[in-house]
């Protein structure tokens, strides 16, 4: 292991903890190496006035980031893999998948106790297509508002009475030590995750093959399969972050259990199906169950969205 290492990474609070959960791990496991964070700004942060689905294009959250690690100018990266494009530079692979924090949202609330709580037309925050879509579903007598800005941000808005509840992922709560702000975890059955959610990825040069095995260490198996599930549902379905789209996948064994979902943007269509098959066969897992979603309408919905966020950008 090289005695200096540079980990790129997003300089948002949350972007920051995670790197530097990695940078410790890496300077315990190897105490003659020396980790410095290399703070970098990407589109999806400058861009906060706008709903991210309207800004169109993947790797909002990565490809600043990917740019420095091609230059050199990093050895790694650490993302959130709900950010991660299924495709990636050709030299570039996300090599180390660590150990999953829980892949559920959480509903939080000042005054309310849960989303069957919450009284008729009160206001809820979220940017995210997926969770609005899954909202209008369960509860389509909501205002449902678009929320942006960091964790802190969103918090603060709660606290001032701008909503009555909000939704943020779990994993992102839990590793800010924040986790007391959680009213409630929502369960898949209520929202399915995004894709990865909750799961981190080290993106690294392929050719780095040294870097590789200094960190294999920080290599958690289950959760590499069960993202490349997820992954690969997403791959077919050639969508983004930014879509209505989820997928969780449990790990019992040597088989893998895939649920995944497509939805309309009002919730008035949820298309929404349950696979299992062997670990080993993830990426066919993942594309049989997007085939299905598809064929049952789910292709006529995201066309709907594509259309309405390319009618966005104009």
């Amino acid at each position: 292991m090289r005695t200096e290492l540079r980990i790129g990474t997003r300089a948002s609070l949350l972007a920051v903890t995670q790197s530097t959960w990695i940078k410790n791990q890496i300077e315990t496991a190897h105490p003659q190496t020396r980790v410095e964070l290399v703070k970098i700004t990407t589109k999806g942060d400058r861009i906060l006035d706008v709903p991210l689905a309207k800004v169109g294009g993947k790797g909002l959250f990565v490809k600043e980031i990917e740019d420095a690690l091609l230059a050199g100018e990093v050895d790694l990266a650490v993302h959130s893999m709900k950010d991660v494009p299924t495709e990636l530079p050709d030299a570039l692979h996300i090599g180390i998948i660590p150990i999953r924090e829980t892949a559920q949202d959480a509903f939080i609330s000042v005054k309310y106790s849960s989303l069957a709580a919450l009284p008729q037309g009160a206001t809820i925050g979220t940017s995210s297509l997926r969770r609005k879509s899954q909202l209008a579903a369960l509860r389509p007598d909501l205002k449902i508002t678009d929320l942006r800005g960091n964790i802190d941000t969103r918090l603060r808005k709660l606290d001032e009475g701008v909503f009555d509840a909000i939704i943020l992922a779990g994993a992102g709560l839990n590793r800010l030590g924040l986790s007391e702000r959680i009213t409630t975890l929502l369960t898949s059955d209520q929202m399915l995750p995004a894709i990865s959610q909750g799961s981190l990825g080290i993106e690294l040069r392929r050719d780095d093959t040294e870097l590789l095995a200094g960190l294999q260490f920080l290599h958690h198996q289950q959760t590499a399969v069960t993202v490349a599930a997820e992954r690969a549902f997403l791959l077919r379905l050639e969508g983004g972050c930014q879509v209505p789209i989820g997928a969780h996948a449990i790990l019992s064994g040597s088989t893998v259990t895939l649920t995944g979902l497509i939805a309309s943007i009002d919730g008035r269509q949820l298309i929404k199906d349950t696979v299992s098959g062997p670990a080993d066969q993830t990426e066919k897992l993942g594309s049989t169950l997007a085939e299905t979603l598809l064929a049952r309408g789910g292709k006529a919905l995201l066309d709907a969205v594509y259309a309405d966020n390319a009618s966005g950008l104009k």
